[in-house]
């Protein structure tokens, strides 16, 4: 067994079942959104652990790559990269798996891209990239070791909160990720 250290969060769940009418504000011009054709494991990571490192994001890290491989090569998941100036400044993954439920699984900025008003833009894209084809709802959820604009963030753009729980996750020590003291149990 490996060694872990344990940590507390508060998970929300959130649903948003029709597309904002409100019109979308633009990127930036010096953005670009690539939706990656064939993601591959090495830059995915790079995407993951840029983009989540600072927010404790974990899950990925610890799927082996052959697992992470198959997952990626799923036509039904997709994964966009927002580009500022030709440098990666964040991604998202939508993950239709589901049918008629779209989940946003991952998204976020990259610590380099946060603070530069990027945000609200950049998650109206990825719900816009969400619906399409009959798609009846996008899920998301959130987690109190995310950014902490992160819930409101979601809230503002329009989903609305399904659930929250407590969770206690066994974050493997050999990931090397540093855990706040406050989500330490």
């Amino acid at each position: 067994m490996q060694p872990t250290s344990r940590v507390a969060v508060t998970v929300t769940f959130l649903r948003m079942e029709q597309r904002p009418s409100v019109p979308q504000r633009p990127l930036p011009a010096d953005c670009d959104l690539v939706t990656v054709a064939a993601c591959t494991v090495p830059f995915y990571r790079y995407l993951y652990e840029t983009v989540g490192g600072p927010y404790l994001w974990w899950l990925r890290r610890s799927l082996p790559d052959v697992t992470l491989e198959g997952l990626l090569r799923d036509p039904a998941v997709s994964v966009t990269v927002l580009y500022r100036g030709g440098e990666p400044a964040g991604f998202f993954e939508l993950d239709r798996r589901q049918g008629l439920a779209v989940n946003l699984s991952y998204f976020g900025l990259t610590p380099g891209a946060t603070g530069l008003r990027l945000g609200t833009a950049f998650l109206r894209a990825a719900i816009d990239a969400a619906f399409t084809d009959g798609v009846r709802a996008v899920t998301v959820n959130t987690c109190t070791a995310d950014h902490p604009r992160a819930l409101p963030g979601y809230l503002r753009a329009g989903f609305r909160p399904v659930r929250s729980v407590r969770e206690l996750w066994d974050v493997p020590t050999r990931l090397g990720l540093s855990i706040p003291e406050h989500l330490r149990v």
